[in-house]
């Protein structure tokens, strides 16, 4: 006999990638969406030099075929590994993100720069430690052979240690206001 529980998943799932096609192809109609497009689409407008630096590297790394567009493929391909996906692929993405100059290292000045754009981005500038003293912080711990830069493998292992590490990487992609507005437009596209 069938599995009705498996059905269930795929039926669920195809609902759930068919209002994602609706909502990208309504957002953008040729199908590619631009960095502009991008940054309407999730609803980031006005944002400091940082943060824009930080939301334009995200659209770099979302371009995996590096044409200049996000296209509906690798946008659920994002959507799913951030949503969906195991830890250890998802740190790893969060190092070709976070790794802005793309040698392999996220030195000090990178990591600073997304925690000033995560924090503006979702409003929580007035910490109670500073962007530097935590980037500081992470280093101290996570940067095993103090050559101040982290590798893929200090940081896989030092955010799987550090939970307020951690925590700020889940931050800097939390998708839940966008599967909210995918949902609240379900009836209306």
């Amino acid at each position: 006999m069938g599995n009705s529980t498996g059905s269930t998943v795929d039926d669920l799932q195809a609902v759930e990638m068919h209002l994602w096609y609706k909502k990208f192809m309504t957002e953008c109609p040729s199908g590619q969406l631009t960095l502009h497009e991008f940054k309407q689409f999730f609803g980031l407008r006005g944002l400091d030099p940082e943060a824009n630096a930080y939301i334009e590297q995200m659209f770099r790394t979302f371009d995996m075929n590096k044409d200049g567009y996000i296209d509906f493929m690798e946008y659920v391909a994002a959507l799913s590994l951030v949503m969906r996906g195991k830890m250890e692929h998802k740190l790893r993405w969060y190092f070709k993100l976070y790794d802005v100059d793309g040698n392999g290292c996220i030195d000090r000045h990178e990591l600073l720069n997304i925690i000033k754009a995560i924090r503006a981005i979702n409003g929580n500038e007035n910490q109670d430690i500073s962007a530097e003293d935590f980037t500081n912080r992470v280093f101290d711990r996570i940067d095993i052979n103090g050559d101040g830069e982290l590798s893929l493998e200090e940081f896989v292992a030092g955010a799987r240690s550090d939970e307020d590490f951690m925590e700020v990487m889940m931050k800097s992609l939390d998708l839940t206001h966008i599967v909210a507005m995918i949902h609240s437009r379900r009836h209306s596209v």
